[in-house]
C-alpha cells in the first residue's frame, strides 16, 4: 500500500469510534447516499417553478451521470481487484462486503449526480448535491470502508461521467419531456392552462 493512502487514511479514520454522535452522522452519510439523493431529486423536481424545464432536464442529466459512473465502476471492478483494509488495522463503523475496494460506488455515484447538476440545475440543488457528495466521500474513509485513493479516483469517475452525459444530453430530452407532460410542467403547463 502506498504511503499517501496509509497516512491520509489513518489521519481521517483515527477519529472513528471516539465520538458517538459524529460516528452516527458519518455512518448515515456513508450508507444512505442513494436515498438522500433520491429525496433531493424529488424535492427539486416538485418544488421548482412549473416553467423550469431546463432545470428539470438538468436533474435528469444528473441522474444518468450517476448511473454512468456506477457503470464505469462495475466495469473497472471486472478487471481490477483491490482488497479492502485488513481487519484490526482500522476502525470500521459499518459493514461491507469483501468486493473490490477500488473504486467507491457511493462516491462515484454521488459525484456523478453532483457534477451532472453543476451546469444548469438550481443553485440550491448544485450546492446541496455538492455538500452531500463531499460528506459521502469523507464518510467512506472515516467509517473504514475505502482507501483515500479509492475515493479520489471515484470523484474523477463521477465528474467524467457527468461530462459524457452532458455531451449527449439531447438523448435524454424525451425522458424529461415525458416527466414534464405527466406533471404538467414547462410547455405542457402553458398548454394546459389555456
Amino acid at each position: 500500500m502506498n504511503l499517501f493512502d496509509l497516512s491520509s487514511y489513518h489521519l481521517i479514520n483515527q477519529w472513528a469510534g471516539h465520538h458517538p454522535v459524529v460516528d452516527k452522522i458519518m455512518a448515515f452519510f456513508a450508507q444512505y447516499a442513494l436515498e438522500l439523493y433520491a429525496v433531493l431529486f424529488l424535492l427539486a423536481w416538485f418544488t421548482l417553478p412549473k416553467s423550469e424545464s431546463e432545470k428539470r432536464h438538468a436533474l435528469v442529466v444528473a441522474g444518468f451521470s450517476g448511473v454512468l459512473a456506477l457503470g464505469f465502476n462495475a466495469l473497472i471492478g471486472q478487471f481490477f481487484f483491490r482488497p479492502r483494509l485488513p481487519k484490526g488495522t482500522f476502525n470500521q463503523l459499518i459493514p461491507h462486503s469483501f468486493d473490490t475496494s477500488f473504486p467507491s460506488d457511493h462516491t462515484s455515484g454521488s459525484f456523478g449526480f453532483t457534477a451532472g447538476s453543476w451546469r444548469k440545475a438550481s443553485f440550491w440543488v448544485r450546492w446541496s448535491f455538492t455538500l452531500l457528495a463531499i460528506l459521502v466521500a469523507i464518510a467512506r474513509i472515516y467509517t473504514g470502508v475505502h482507501w483515500p485513493t479509492d475515493v479520489l479516483a471515484s470523484i474523477i469517475i463521477g465528474i467524467v461521467s457527468a461530462k459524457i452525459i452532458w455531451l449527449i444530453n439531447p438523448v435524454f430530452e424525451p425522458l424529461t419531456n415525458l416527466g414534464l407532460r405527466i406533471f404538467h410542467y414547462g410547455k405542457y403547463a402553458i398548454r394546459n392552462s389555456n
